[in-house]
């Protein structure tokens, strides 16, 4: 078989597969591309048996059918170095050779057997679930939710994404017990009531690809596996097991204190005054009282601290509580508005964070974070 293709399409198309491919596969084809070429067009697939990664370019001139697999390594440290130009793949079935002609030069390398590269899951029809989402609102849901997730070897549930299909509206979820996030759309829905958990790497593959897309995303799941189809690609990914807690239940709903202050000024000072927290707790205690944020840190073992103090807006008893800051930090870079509305109850319950002037109408927001014990 023989094909002509752009060498930069092919690698921009092989770079975003490439990131499946495990540095450590247990079966030594994993660590090839898988190509097929049929219909006067080329599918590129890579797989770490968990996720499964599916490209198709369309090709101008091709010659036959077939499949082979080809050493990823190899032939994307290979693309890197030509500039744009066609590039020829002659492959010879029988003997598994293949010859890459450029304008200039002929590489010669050794496929291996395609049929050996590991089947695709096949879709449970009887309950497998469908639905339509835009790729926009399928990207700021991993986006917003993706820095939350747990690395729990004891509670695989807690390393996904819970994404929650309702008739009103659809939900993503993370938590790593220290910290939670609920994103909310109400401009994406599912005629059925269903729920999923996607594994942290599917979730980080499609947010390297979804930014390019513009047509809505077909996502289907059944019980073991997700199949997302783009435009181009096509991420197949066997899906956590097991119960998600009731995220809900942790919100706490009476927080009768309420502060709203400038989101870039409380980071700025939150890094700047982190510096002089203990480095083992990371520990940063907020002092509020009528309009005035007070936010300070020490570290006893070096007799180093820092005090800062911030104008705010805040309504409520006058309260101690203390965070860690690179919790902290996070949350506030991944809330997109100018201001922020932090919910307090008490010291020893969670604080609620939410952007103050949101403005997109189907958006809905909360992160929320646990507090430390403040030593006297």
């Amino acid at each position: 078989m023989k094909f002509v293709v752009s060498s930069t399409e092919l690698l921009s198309h092989l770079q975003a597969i490439s990131r499946v491919i495990s540095s450590k596969n247990t079966l030594p084809i994993l660590d090839n591309f898988l190509f097929e070429l049929k219909n006067d067009q080329l599918v590129a697939t890579a797989s770490d048996l968990e996720s499964t990664l599916i490209t198709t370019i369309p090709l101008e001139t091709s010659v036959g059918e077939g499949v082979i697999a080809f050493p990823a390594k190899i032939l994307t440290d290979t693309l890197k170095e030509f500039p744009e130009q066609p590039l020829t793949f002659d492959i010879d079935l029988t003997s598994l050779a293949v010859k890459i002609t450029s304008e200039n030069g002929v590489f010669s390398i050794v496929g291996q057997n395609g049929e050996d590269f590991p089947k695709l899951p096949a879709k449970q029809e009887t309950n497998l679930v469908n639905i339509s989402v835009e790729g926009s609102v399928l990207l700021t849901g991993i986006n917003k939710t993706l820095f939350a997730t747990a690395d729990d070897e004891l509670r695989p549930v807690m390393n996904g994404i819970f994404v929650e299909l309702g008739n009103n509206d659809l939900t993503f979820v993370a938590s790593d017990a220290h910290k939670l996030v609920r994103y909310k759309r109400l401009d994406g829905r599912s005629e059925v009531e269903s729920s999923f958990i996607l594994p942290k790497k599917p979730a980080s593959l499609l947010r390297n690809i979804l930014p390019k897309e513009t047509n809505p995303v077909r996502v289907e799941f059944d019980e073991k596996n997700a199949f997302f189809t783009l435009s181009n690609y096509k991420l197949i990914c066997r899906l956590v097991e097991g119960n998600y807690p009731s995220y809900n239940s942790v919100i706490p709903k009476t927080n009768p204190n309420k502060l709203t202050i400038d989101r870039v000024e409380l980071y700025n000072t939150l890094r700047r005054v982190s510096v002089f927290s203990n480095p083992a707790s990371n520990l940063i205690k907020f002092e509020l009282k009528a309009n005035e944020l007070v936010v300070s840190a020490q570290d006893i073992d070096f007799s180093i601290s820092a005090r800062e103090r911030l104008q705010c807006q805040y309504e409520g008893q006058d309260l101690e509580i203390g965070f860690k800051s690179v919790f902290l930090l996070e949350i506030l870079s991944n809330i997109s508005s100018s201001n922020v509305m932090v919910e307090l109850s008490d010291p020893t319950r969670a604080g609620i964070f939410l952007p103050y002037d949101n403005d997109n109408a189907d958006e809905d927001v909360l992160m929320l974070l646990m507090p430390m014990m403040i030593n006297a």
